[in-house]
């Protein structure tokens, strides 16, 4: 692998590496070398069972507003903003902005790990119901997602309405 496709990571100190996906034809970062700083960050982040409820959703469903994360988990945006911000700060989570929404989605570096911890949490009870609840809040089209979605085909039809 040549020298510039490597980067160092410093603020984790660890060797990240680009890794091509066939089935979204992109290239991403893998982590490659996992030290004791970047594992007692994810850690620690993920020793509260808040960050653990709010993490798993987003694993599960690619990515989340926060919003959307309120009403799944009943949390306040005070609670839900402050969680999210840790894990964000912890070096776990990137954010995009899109209107008036903030979606969360895990970072690339170390979306390997964070699903290995959720294997090992995948048949709790209390994830599984987070889990259903975004199910059934999807279907009644209630979820950020489902509004941008109605958004753009709004737009779409304004645009075949025009010509």
């Amino acid at each position: 692998m040549s020298a510039d496709l490597k980067y160092k990571y410093k603020a984790l100190n660890c060797l990240i590496y680009p890794t091509f996906a066939p089935e979204t034809k992109q290239f991403s970062m893998r982590l490659k070398t996992f030290n004791l700083s970047l594992g007692a960050q994810i850690f620690k982040a993920c020793a509260d069972e808040s960050r653990l409820r709010i993490l798993s959703l987003i694993v599960l469903n690619g990515e989340m507003c926060i919003s959307d994360l309120e009403k799944i988990l009943d949390f306040t945006q005070a609670k839900t903003s402050r969680h999210l911000i840790y894990l964000k700060n912890a070096g776990i989570l990137n954010s995009r902005r899109y209107n008036h929404w903030v979606f969360y989605q895990i970072k690339d570096s170390v979306e390997d790990i964070v699903k290995q911890v959720f294997q090992f949490l995948k048949r709790d009870q209390q994830l599984m119901h987070d889990q259903h609840t975004y199910q059934t809040l999807f279907t009644n089209r209630e979820l950020a997602v489902n509004k941008l979605q109605i958004q753009e085909w709004q737009r779409s039809t304004r645009r075949e309405k025009v010509m």
